[in-house]
């Protein structure tokens, strides 16, 4: 956003938007960007062969007593987090 100001000849004491910044350039959010670089890549994936390593990773599983993720229990509880039991 540094760069976009600069280019709107903006500085950060005039308080614009940087949604207003990004319009006036005409360039999409940072966010929206990668996740749409996101699903391209993913598409690339799924059109891959079944043996190919990289799609062999999307239904890869770690082995171990710990399941990936928290629980539900975990999820309720809010300890994962941080947070108390109240």
């Amino acid at each position: 956003m540094r760069m976009v100001r600069w280019m709107c000849g903006v500085k950060l004491k005039d308080i614009l938007p940087s949604k207003e910044l990004r319009e006036r350039l005409g360039i999409d959010d940072i966010a929206l960007i990668l996740q749409q670089n996101r699903l391209h890549w993913y598409g690339h994936v799924l059109r891959k062969d079944d043996d190919d390593w990289v799609k062999k990773c999307m239904v890869y599983e770690v082995e171990g007593p710990r399941p990936r993720g928290e629980t539900k229990e975990d999820l309720e509880r809010g300890c994962s987090r941080g947070l108390s039991s109240t």
